[in-house]
């Protein structure tokens, strides 16, 4: 007998495409801040990509604010206590104010020793650190426009996200060029157009939360709930971090060409995982809400279904990179030793995708369950038992690009059979509005 159900492929796309342009929306700003700084020089160029490691550091690691506010509100949402899981987003919202006003506080505080460690004493901390100061004060509007998406997702609306973040990004980068070149303000306007992107965005999500017309004070208990959840996802993306930052450290020991052809396939992965990504948060507020709604059927049909297309779309981009294996390249470097070392990773990065595919889309089921315990544990273990030995093993024995993506290879075949086992055996799905 069946014991699943599915649900219309276009209500999973009707998520998916409006949150892939949530998450492409700040890269391809990144790209238009990049152009128009890259035109005041290398010192100030090299100041934004330096300041903006900085920052991009910090805010990977509190996504939390998203992804931990979703599973928790999507439960509350498909149990039908609306009101409820918008005050999951009220929370979500006062916990990224105070977060990101110690974010403020310490990255003022640290701003200078941190540029300097990455940098050292010259010219190009310096700018790094002008530009990171302004940046700064954005960081917890950041977290509320984080925590917003977040309960607006568990709520099965990503079309006003995408709005709110496409004005806020449309307007900086209007902006962007009058600031940088027509006041004069160098890299100085770089920042201060980040700044405003922000305010706009954080600005329509407190409204949004405003016109719910819930309760707006904090609730410590359900702040303390959301940490707890917080704490395994920030985990989680410590040892993602780990595993990415020791494979630049060994590329660029490796040779200059080594490292140089590993940065434009992992931009390309980087990308990719967006489009996946996408997926996982529509399996993310779809099986949040089943479950919440006492529907394992639902759950469980959607938990597949939506890996099958995860698989689908994955093998599609497998086989559209292999038929680009040697004109795509050329578009970013016609050094002729990049070129040569780039297929050291570029065949594994191909075929990745189906994999990659699977398991980020079952990391949304797991997610919008609730389970971030399990898929904590479940990364940190590939990532000490794969990722990383190989990574540091291609340093000591002289495996290059090799080594590295045959770690990333292994990372993510653990993390498919840990994430395929865990759904399979169900134990994930545990019924009711709060897990």
């Amino acid at each position: 007998m069946d014991t699943t159900e599915r649900v219309s492929a276009r209500r999973v796309l009707g998520l998916a495409v409006p949150a892939l342009g949530v998450l492409a929306a700040e890269p391809l700003y990144v790209l238009v801040d990049t152009a128009v700084v890259g035109h005041l020089g290398a010192l100030p160029l090299a100041g934004l990509a330096l300041g903006g490691v900085i920052l991009t550091q910090v805010s990977t690691q509190l996504t939390f604010l998203s992804y931990g506010t979703t599973a928790r509100t999507a439960r509350l949402h498909g149990a039908g206590r609306r009101a409820e899981a918008v005050a999951e987003g009220v929370q979500a919202t006062w916990l990224g104010l105070a977060v990101g006003l110690g974010v403020l506080v310490l990255g003022e505080l640290l701003a200078a020793p941190l540029a300097g460690a990455l940098a050292g004493s010259g010219a190009v901390a310096a700018a790094a650190v002008s530009w990171l100061r302004i940046s700064l004060l954005g960081a917890p509007l950041v977290l509320v426009a984080m925590a917003g998406n977040g309960w607006m997702r568990g709520v099965q609306d990503t079309v006003r996200p995408l709005r709110y973040v496409l004005a806020g990004n449309g307007l900086s980068a209007a902006l962007n060029p009058v600031l940088v070149f027509g006041l004069h303000w160098g890299l100085a306007g770089s920042a201060v157009a980040n700044v405003v992107a922000q305010t706009v965005a954080a600005g329509l999500f407190l409204r949004a939360l405003l016109v719910e017309r819930v309760p707006l004070r904090p609730v410590p208990a359900s702040m303390r709930a959301q940490l707890g959840l917080g704490r395994d996802l920030v985990l989680r993306s410590l040892g993602f971090q780990a595993c990415f930052v020791s494979a630049a450290s060994v590329a660029a020991r490796t040779s200059t060409d080594a490292v140089a052809a590993h940065q434009v396939v992992l931009q390309l992965w980087s990308f990719l995982a967006l489009v996946l990504d996408s997926l996982a948060i529509a399996a993310q507020s779809l099986v949040g809400a089943a479950l919440g709604g006492g529907d394992e059927r639902r759950a469980r049909g959607v938990a597949w279904q939506v890996t099958g297309y995860g698989l689908g779309l994955g093998v599609g981009l497998g086989v559209l990179f292999a038929a680009l294996a040697r004109l795509l390249p050329r578009a970013f470097t016609t050094d002729a030793g990049v070129l040569a070392e780039i297929p050291h990773a570029w065949w594994f990065f191909v075929a990745l995708q189906p994999v990659a595919g699977v398991v980020f889309a079952l990391d949304g089921v797991l997610l919008g369950a609730g389970d971030a315990a399990f898929l904590r544990t479940a990364t940190l273990t590939a990532a000490g038992c794969g990722f990383l030995p190989l990574i540091w093993a291609s340093l000591a024995f002289g495996w290059g690009l090799l080594g590295i993506w045959t770690g990333l290879a292994a990372f993510m075949l653990l993390r498919l059979v840990a994430v395929v086992g865990r759904t399979r055996s169900g134990h994930w799905a545990v019924l009711g509005a709060v897990r």
